[in-house]
């Protein structure tokens, strides 16, 4: 198995304050792949960096074996690295349809986009019937399907998914990660960084959890699901 992301002694700061440690992890091609931890930890800042977005004062980003750590951001778009971003962060006076056109902007083929529409509309059926509606109208559920739509329209090979699950209801929430099983099973790698472990775990092939900007505990969803720490530290309670 190839890795589709490797991340190697990682170091941000945003002016004085040490945002990530030195963090090192990595990503398998076709996995889902949680990064979890409390407000603060750095979950973000790490996901920013991998897009582009920050520069890293140490360390190392390589994508599919090529290193991307001081690429700028649409260059690392463009080789298949997109992100739904916390908040969703939409364009509130543009259609469904005209901010799905947004996340296609790298793609050139006319094809690809409409392939790209289809799957879209595909995963989730309430975007193609609200194509025409101003994006700001749509509920919260809504309005993050439509930030990890927008996403895929670029045809990432690595999605990062940044908070999905922030301020809906359980029941969204559910079904917004069996479509997350979903986007893998059709051979999308997922990066995923959220604060709802237990959900997250239950869907992801390994995680790492993240505190105050250093990594402190990794390894498979099963196992971490059983660790007393994690639970106690980060779950309450497994039901």
């Amino acid at each position: 198995m190839h890795k589709a992301l490797e991340i190697e002694n990682l170091k941000v700061n945003y002016g004085s304050i040490e945002a990530l440690k030195g963090i090192s992890m990595s990503v398998e091609e076709g996995q889902i792949v949680a990064l979890l931890g409390s407000n603060g930890a750095g979950k973000t800042t790490t996901l920013r960096k991998v897009s582009g977005v920050l520069d890293a004062i140490e360390g190392e980003i390589k994508f599919f074996g090529q290193d991307i750590t001081k690429m700028p951001a649409n260059k690392i778009a463009a080789l298949g690295i997109a992100q739904s971003l916390e908040g969703r962060q939409l364009f509130g006076n543009l259609t469904v349809e005209d901010n799905l056109k947004v996340g296609a902007y790298c793609i050139k083929d006319k094809k690809k986009i409409q392939d790209n529409f289809n799957r879209v509309y595909g995963y989730f059926p309430i975007l193609k019937e609200r194509k025409s509606q101003i994006s700001a109208t749509l509920s919260g559920g809504e309005q993050q399907m439509l930030s990890i739509g927008r996403a895929l329209m670029g045809s990432p090979k690595l999605l990062l998914l940044d908070e999905p699950s922030l301020g809906l209801a359980p029941l969204i929430v559910k079904n917004i990660f069996e479509i997350i099983k979903e986007i893998r099973k059709d051979g999308t790698t997922i990066l995923i960084v959220e604060q709802n472990a237990l959900q997250t775990l239950k869907i992801a092939n390994y995680a790492y959890v993240l505190e105050v900007g250093k990594i402190n505990m990794e390894g498979k969803s099963e196992e971490l699901l059983n660790d007393p720490l994690l639970v106690e530290a980060y779950l309450g309670s497994k039901k």
